[in-house]
């Protein structure tokens, strides 16, 4: 890969980010000291940036160049195969937003018994299918008080994201979901009243939470995926 390339593609991974929300042009500016009009022009691909610009950006944003390689190419060992016997520990964003593990992201591993998770069922989109599957987070303990006492603080829930149906996997009991609420990841029970998902906690002490669905939204964009395994820390 060369110059040209990289630089379109740290272009669009940033396009990306704002469009989800993560970053904005005014906090790249700060983050980086360039001029917004300067960043405005790089974005819209009226301009480049230097390769001195460009290591400023990717220290801004916690990125490498590794990063910007086609996933196929990346030197990252991850896999998506579901017979797999390590699962990478990621953060919250990185299991709602990275359809690719980096090396970068992970946080640790998780090692598993040889094909503890093959033969589960998928229920996805074919896009969804192209992400690496099963992905590792850590629940910090005040977002496990709210599913006490089947997740405890610090636990480690593994999440199936080629599963992120509000069909239960199995008949009669219902997904622990890992779902996107704003800008959090919460492991919640949920199901569709009219145009509103509803997220429900576990713990009566703790209340139940709406989101508005868009006339063009369907309750997969919010759900990350299946919470398959969860591993509580005596």
């Amino acid at each position: 890969m060369n110059f040209t390339q990289m630089h379109e593609r740290l272009r669009v991974e940033l396009l990306r980010r704002i469009e989800r929300g993560t970053v904005s042009v005014s906090l790249l500016a700060r983050q980086t000291g360039f001029g917004k009009s300067h960043l405005s022009n790089f974005l819209h691909n009226r301009g480049q940036l230097s390769l001195e610009a460009m290591d400023r950006m990717l220290a801004a944003q916690h990125m490498a160049a590794a990063d910007l390689l086609p996933a196929t190419h990346n030197s990252s060992h991850w896999s998506a195969n579901e017979d797999s016997s390590e699962v990478p520990v990621v953060s919250h964003h990185a299991a709602l937003w990275d359809p690719h593990i980096r090396h970068t992201t992970v946080q640790g591993t998780l090692h598993l018994p040889p094909k503890a998770l093959h033969g589960l069922r998928a229920r996805t989109t074919p896009a969804r299918r192209a992400w690496q599957r099963f992905v590792a987070v850590r629940v910090s303990s005040t977002d496990a008080l709210a599913m006490d006492p089947l997740v405890l603080p610090e636990a480690l829930a593994i999440i199936d994201r080629h599963y992120n149906s509000l069909i239960p996997y199995r008949p009669s009991r219902p997904n622990l979901l890992a779902v996107r609420d704003g800008a959090h990841l919460a492991l919640r029970y949920a199901d569709v009243l009219a145009t509103r998902l509803v997220l429900r906690p576990l713990s009566i002490n703790f209340p139940v939470d709406l989101i508005e669905l868009g006339p063009d939204t369907s309750p997969g964009e919010y759900i990350a995926g299946r919470v398959v395994l969860i591993f509580n820390e005596p």
